[in-house]
């Protein structure tokens, strides 16, 4: 597929999503107008917001048939070969990334997931990847887990024992 037709099947697409979301607007009977003492009805932002994607969307089919845009002229292959291959291994480490949460726990399956992509796909030194593999769950753990007081999935018994025993310093600590 090249550049041109990406533009193309891009505008035609959302050309339709807008028209989708008018449909479904005016099908659930919302009010698109104004209800006089409430305000926009529940149907006006949603509708009118599709109608201008609709609009953006139909001046962008037109700029592709009268070829106005480099993108619109441009014979290319829309994806190479090497971005497909990166679109390909970043798919791969986020699904075992996902399948190692309910095993190991988020913040282990995060660490590897991050010390793959910081430095086997990155190539980045070693202090910058030892940096990020500890300071990004440590951070996430201090949003969710202490300020926000979420708990994220910790895996396994023995994962979550590990966990039990830092939640016990950090309580120890804070009383």
């Amino acid at each position: 597929m090249t550049v041109r037709t990406a533009e193309l099947i891009m505008g035609v697409v959302m050309l339709l999503a807008s028209f989708g979301l008018m449909w479904n607007v005016l099908n659930d009977d919302l009010t698109i107008g104004w209800l006089e003492g409430r305000g926009p009805g529940a149907g006006m932002w949603p509708f009118w917001l599709s109608a201008g994607m609709a609009l953006t969307s139909l001046w962008t089919i037109a700029r592709w048939f009268r070829g106005v845009t480099a993108e619109s002229r441009n014979l290319d292959p829309y994806i190479d070969p090497e971005t497909i291959f990166m679109v390909g291994i970043t798919i791969a480490a986020i699904f075992f990334l996902l399948v190692l949460t309910n095993i190991i726990g988020l913040y282990f399956s995060m660490m590897l997931f991050l010390l793959f992509y910081v430095k086997g796909i990155g190539r980045h030194k070693w202090g910058l990847t030892l940096a990020v593999v500890f300071g990004m769950p440590v951070a996430i753990y201090m949003l969710f887990e202490v300020a926000l007081n979420k708990y994220l999935p910790r895996g396994w018994p023995f994962f979550e024992g590990i966990f039990l025993h830092i939640d016990d310093f950090r309580y120890a600590i804070m009383s």
